[in-house]
């Protein structure tokens, strides 16, 4: 009896060890294949960066940027002639150039517009999502707020995720502020940064997109109204939010000094200054400045956690939101500072379109 009892504590313990080795043989799971789409600028070069570290680690892992398609804009010049620098940057982490969209298409599971003129993104994302690969379009997502609704409406259509954001919305120090123990429920928000702009674009949906990202991070959606009072020094917003709270933007032009992404958030518990672009949230007052710097990797989690069949952090209605108040912006500058309703910016899209 004791020899059988033996023989199949044997038997358990070796079917046991055949299982382990197997599932210590058993393949590793491919990492999701990532395209880039234009490299007239440094953030493809920083995502694969991330991506393809032999370090990366958490959400940053299981992904790696395959191939490029290194294509600018005539329009833009500045960013054109860089496109030599970037390719071979991108190129010491192992990712190939392609020809066209469509043979990047065939190499990646996932894609990345990063062409830094707008105005071409709708037609470039419309063969991407066709092909029902999920995309994260560098900022800003498009140069207009026609474009932008067409673009999700095209996702919409093809039941293909997209989704567009600014990296300073996933910065510590801006998103942290949200739940800041020293805030409470924020209450209100004055942001600053450059307000720099470019002829490819409306002016505020170029480098203001990046603050208003930042108000939206945390203040969150709901605006109404918007106004803009403009200055040689100077733009600023005034936003009414729904529920009766205000946030402020302060642009600064070029020329006024040294810019810093920032904000000053009010809340029901305190008032406290917010962390500076890529460093965590203040404690009792002072900024951290000597922590880890995130810089894109804020974003480039977020874009990991979407690339692996996650959710995308930034709705579709959030963004055409943000995008409706630069226009909002746009037409209250135009109008000498006037207060413009952000359902009626929406009203005379409508109307123009014959929707």
């Amino acid at each position: 009896m004791r020899c059988r009892l033996l023989l199949t504590g044997l038997c358990t313990f070796f079917a046991f060890s055949v299982s382990l080795a197997a599932q210590d043989q058993s393949p590793t799971k491919p990492p999701v294949r990532v395209g880039v789409l234009g490299l007239d600028n440094y953030q493809g070069v920083a995502y694969a960066q991330l991506f393809n570290s032999p370090k990366a680690e958490g959400d940053l892992a299981g992904l790696k940027v395959v191939a490029a398609y290194p294509i600018g804009s005539d329009d833009l010049p500045n960013e054109a002639k860089d496109i030599p620098k970037w390719k071979a940057q991108i190129g010491k982490f192992g990712v190939e150039m392609v020809d066209s969209v469509e043979e990047l298409l065939k190499r990646s599971d996932v894609i990345m517009i990063m062409t830094m003129d707008a105005r071409h993104h709708l037609k470039q994302v419309e063969p991407v999502l066709r092909a029902g690969k999920p995309v994260y379009i560098g900022r800003p997502l498009a140069a207009s707020l026609d474009d932008a609704i067409a673009i999700f409406k095209l996702a919409e259509e093809t039941k293909t995720p997209c989704w567009s954001s600014s990296q300073h919305r996933f910065s510590p120090g801006f998103s942290g502020m949200k739940n800041h123990p020293e805030v409470g429920k924020v209450m209100g928000c004055d942001v600053y940064g450059g307000c720099s702009s470019d002829p490819s674009t409306q002016e505020f949906f170029w480098s203001a997109l990046h603050s208003i990202e930042t108000l939206y991070a945390i203040m969150g959606p709901g605006v109404v109204s918007v106004t803009c009072t403009s200055t040689p020094t100077a733009e600023q917003f005034t936003a009414v939010w729904a529920d009766g709270r205000v946030g402020t933007y302060r642009g600064i032009k070029p020329g006024q000094g040294t810019v810093k992404y920032s904000a000053t958030v009010f809340g029901d518990k305190g008032v406290s200054t917010a962390g500076i672009y890529g460093h965590g949230v203040p404690v009792a007052g002072i900024v951290p400045t000597k922590d880890k710097y995130m810089g894109y990797e804020g974003i480039a989690i977020e874009m990991a956690k979407f690339y692996k069949g996650g959710p995308a952090p930034v709705t579709p209605a959030e963004t055409i939101e943000l995008f409706t108040f630069l226009q909002a912006a746009q037409d209250s500058k135009a109008a000498g500072g006037k207060s413009v309703r952000l359902d009626e910016v929406a009203k005379q899209r409508a109307l123009r379109i014959g929707k």
